[in-house]
């Protein structure tokens, strides 16, 4: 038995551009390292794919040997859906090129590449599209899943910048998804997930951003939090699109006069002039805050600045809202009291401008018509804070309940069941599942979105 599994990953590993990985190799080892730690799935394999074809090979390995499958980039998913547990993952770490056309504005990126990268490869020539706002969460995923971030209101989210995409379904076939060719698959893979084949090339439409763009972040202490968070909620109703902030409760960190201490934070840019970008944050600004760090930044290096630190247990969850009305926020300022000091916060973050403007012939998610995303990501060290710390994430959510906008938001959340999910797609949860049933019928590529071939709870 032993040895002809030992051939079967000798065959593998000649078939591969790339590498096999087993476990105790440095490779493997590092494979397995994600950024949400409590994540401790253990595969058997790990492929590491730096072409499309090594992917092929690598899905051929799974299925004679039928081995559940998963896909590693960027690692950020906080679900864990990087790995799987004695299985096959595809690492596509070093299949990242990145091409830029600035004369058609689209940028050609691996499966692999990771937003740092892109942002800095697009800065180039003064273009940019909606990234992330971690920088080493990875592009295919972030994408796939929705993609919002700071260029969102201006532009879109990051799925609704997908022009076309390259990936290897569950037997092997290499098929491009484009508005002419396999437009069903287009439309799903803006924001209805990675379950339908894996990725390994995207085409995104890029735009004129920066170099630099009037951006960062200001600090209130905590007891300021009603005040804070109404002021927002005031200048994000009725802002132009180039505004784009989000509202977070945080701990100060060390190199603020608030170190270590609970604070409210107003962060985000103005992707355009820098002198209209101070006009558009001064009702923030006269509120005096305890630290600004607002002012013309350049757009790659904003992209870094906020960037959460790796090595944490993680559990998020989200809540579109349909608006922040008073009693709203008086509840998130009470609850956001019980958050651990440290990197967890509350994060909120508008919506509004071209996110609203995209409907569901173009995409599959839902719940755009929401005016706020509200985040709470929780983040701590100690295993015996696992429950309280979920309690807690639960519990921001409930008390918003009164003023859900029916829908989540898929990138905020982690792995809460396939009805919460389907609550991301609305009422185009069952074209997912068909286009699901079409791609992948045997649920080969199972993601948290949960849209399973048959449209049941798997």
């Amino acid at each position: 038995m032993t040895t002809t599994r030992s051939a079967g990953i000798a065959e593998f590993r000649f078939r591969l551009d790339g590498g096999v990985h087993e476990p105790g190799d440095p490779y493997f080892e590092d494979s397995c390292r994600l950024f949400n730690t409590m994540v401790r799935r253990r595969p058997r394999l790990v492929a590491e794919c730096v072409a499309a074809e090594d992917v092929v090979a690598a899905l051929a390995f799974a299925r004679e040997h039928d081995l559940p499958v998963a896909v590693r980039a960027g690692g950020h998913s906080v679900a864990g859906l990087s790995l799987c547990e004695d299985g096959l993952v595809l690492d596509l770490r070093n299949l990242a090129d990145i091409e830029v056309d600035p004369d058609r504005r689209v940028a050609r990126v691996g499966g692999g590449a990771i937003w740092a990268d892109l942002d800095r490869e697009t800065q180039v020539h003064g273009l940019a599209t909606t990234g992330g706002r971690v920088s080493t969460t990875g592009v295919a995923g972030l994408t796939l899943g929705g993609g919002s971030g700071w260029l969102e209101r201006k532009h879109g989210l990051a799925c609704d910048n997908l022009l076309a995409a390259e990936l290897v379904t569950w037997d092997g076939r290499i098929v491009r998804a484009t508005p002419e060719e396999n437009p069903g698959l287009l439309w799903a893979l803006r924001g209805g997930g990675g379950g339908f084949g894996v990725v390994t090339a995207l085409e995104l439409a890029l735009h004129p951003v920066g170099p630099e763009v009037y951006a960062g972040v200001t600090l209130f202490d905590a007891g300021r939090g009603r005040e804070v968070l109404r002021a927002f909620r005031e200048v994000m109703r009725t802002a132009p699109d180039a505004l784009s902030l989000a509202c977070a409760f945080v701990t100060g960190a060390d190199d603020t006069p608030l170190r270590g201490r609970p604070a409210v934070a107003i962060a985000g840019m103005w992707a355009g002039a820098a002198e209209a970008g101070a006009r558009a944050l001064g009702p923030i600004r006269t509120l005096g805050p305890d630290a600004d760090f607002f002012g013309p930044t350049p757009y790659a290096d904003f992209q870094c600045s906020l960037d959460d630190p790796p090595g944490y247990r993680n559990y998020w969850t989200a809540e579109n809202v349909t608006d922040l009305p008073d009693p709203a926020i008086d509840a998130l300022v009470r609850r956001a009291a019980e958050l651990p000091a440290g990197p967890s916060q509350l994060f909120i973050v508008a919506w509004g401008g071209a996110v609203a403007r995209t409907g569901p012939d173009h995409s599959p998610l839902a719940g755009r018509d929401a005016r706020f995303i509200v985040h709470p990501l929780l983040m701590w060290e100690d295993p015996a804070d696992d429950d309280r710390c979920r309690a807690l994430a639960h519990a921001f959510r409930d008390d918003l309940l009164p003023w859900s906008a029916g829908a989540t938001y898929p990138n905020f959340l982690g792995d809460e069941g396939g009805a919460r999910m389907r609550r991301a797609f609305g009422s185009s949860a069952a074209r997912l599942a068909r286009v699901k049933a079409a791609w992948d019928p045997h649920d080969v590529f199972r993601t948290h979105q949960r849209i399973p071939a048959g449209g049941a709870e798997p």
